[in-house]
């Protein structure tokens, strides 16, 4: 159960002063029943109207993002415009922050959400959430340097990387999974095998792939049989 004026205003319909205006003008009904008291308790699955528009209440916010390059996978930049600035509804702008990071020249799939402790569990260290990006190289791919980033190199800081898996599609692009997320750490991994990325692009998320009718800077909700495929 929850306090109708703190549902509405959740759910974008104005803010609490707004929608307890609305309320108190018989401006808003519960499952057919015009309700006037602001702190009326109503099930989350009640059919609400408010100005005459339906109103679904949603606890938590999933988006899938295309991010173009240029843009910083942050809530506020001082310098550079962010992925939030991609969102036109206010409502999810709002409410919802990228899970991990995309450098501002790497395209792909960015993962928008409200659920903190589902956006810890994808971004933590314990998560072991699977990443996949495709990689174009400056150099020709060895199996050498494959062999190398499968089974860990160390970085210019002295990480050594965790077991990655990597499929090769010709001399000078491959696709990359990784399963944990340091600062910068693909182009950082080849460059340990003395190699440099010129285009990269993230397409998957555990076993979500990023969907291909997306145009760079296009972003839709997520469902809730898409969400399970973060986790297998």
């Amino acid at each position: 159960m929850i306090r109708l004026d703190k549902l509405l205003s959740e759910m974008g319909a104005g803010s609490r002063k707004e929608v307890t205006k609305y309320i108190r003008s018989g401006s808003v009904s519960v499952n057919g029943e015009i309700i006037k008291a602001p702190d009326t308790k109503v099930q989350e699955s009640a059919d609400i109207i408010c100005m005459g528009e339906k109103i679904k209440y949603k606890q938590y916010f999933y988006i899938m993002l295309n991010k173009p390059q240029g843009y910083v996978t942050a809530t506020k930049d001082n310098v550079n415009p962010t992925v939030l600035e991609l969102i036109d509804d206010e409502l999810l702008r709002k409410r919802v922050s990228p899970a991990g990071r995309l450098d501002i020249d790497t395209e792909g799939f960015v993962f928008l959400t409200d659920d903190g402790p589902l956006n810890h569990k994808i971004t933590g260290p314990k998560g072991h959430v699977r990443k996949r990006y495709y990689v174009e190289l400056e150099k020709p791919l060895s199996e050498e340097q494959k062999d190398r980033l499968e089974n860990g190199v160390t970085l210019d800081d002295g990480y050594l990387t965790k077991p990655a898996k990597m499929e090769i599609i010709n001399g000078h692009s491959c696709y990359l999974d990784l399963w944990e997320g340091k600062f910068h750490q693909v182009k950082r991994m080849f460059a340990a095998v003395s190699n440099k990325v010129i285009y990269l692009k993230r397409t998957i998320i555990g076993s979500l792939p990023l969907d291909e009718n997306l145009e760079p800077g296009q972003y839709r909700e997520i469902t809730d049989e898409e969400l399970e495929l973060l986790w297998t």
